[in-house]
């Protein structure tokens, strides 16, 4: 039987960088980033998706609902840890997800092939985490099973889910993948110009 894979979008972030909320700047089709990531995941035909929100929530809260995604709010978004996010929105997955594709949103050329493959990668064999490899460089988004989800859950305010991730490293699948988007996210004016430039918008 299949297992069920949820992905959590991760869009609570204060963007401090970039200096406006990243997830609401402009992609393709006049959409934001955040509503080209969730149609990228709609695509991939994932069991369940979920957002979870911080800055901004109400707007990314809206974009969600359109498109019949529900969210979860981390009250702790301005500590600008991604462990926060990541603990709500694991928090909040219903019990049939047997694994949690923990996905960035601010990485808007992911593409519905690699999710594709990450899942099958899951399905087909016994490790409890997958993830994309580009150039021997671990990427984003990564899949992680429920049974490694309470040692997320037990780590101090001060840590990240990678440290979970690699102390179980004989438990990584890594899918190579021929696309550096898997690497890319935009953090600040610099790298959207990039981020845009390489998607040819």
């Amino acid at each position: 039987m299949q297992r069920s894979v949820g992905a959590l979008v991760l869009a609570a972030g204060m963007s401090r960088r970039m200096g406006q909320p990243k997830v609401l700047m402009p992609w393709a089709n006049g959409k934001p980033i955040i509503e080209h990531i969730l149609d990228q995941l709609i695509l991939a035909r994932l069991d369940y998706i979920s957002v979870v929100t911080g800055h901004r929530a109400p707007e990314v809260t809206a974009i969600a609902s359109k498109l019949d995604i529900p969210t979860v709010f981390n009250a702790d978004f301005a500590t600008g840890e991604m462990l926060s996010s990541v603990k709500a929105g694991l928090r909040a997955m219903p019990e049939h997800v047997a694994a949690a594709l923990i996905v960035l949103g601010d990485q808007p050329r992911i593409q519905p092939r690699v999710i594709t493959q990450v899942l099958s990668t899951y399905a087909e064999g016994a490790n409890e985490i997958v993830a994309p490899s580009f150039n021997q460089r671990r990427g984003h988004p990564i899949l992680i099973d429920r049974r490694l989800w309470n040692e997320i859950l037990a780590l101090p305010p001060d840590g990240a889910p990678r440290d979970v991730i690699n102390a179980h490293a004989d438990r990584i699948a890594y899918v190579n993948v021929d696309t550096d988007s898997v690497l890319s996210d935009v953090d600040t004016p610099q790298e959207y110009a990039q981020e845009r430039s390489r998607a040819g918008l």
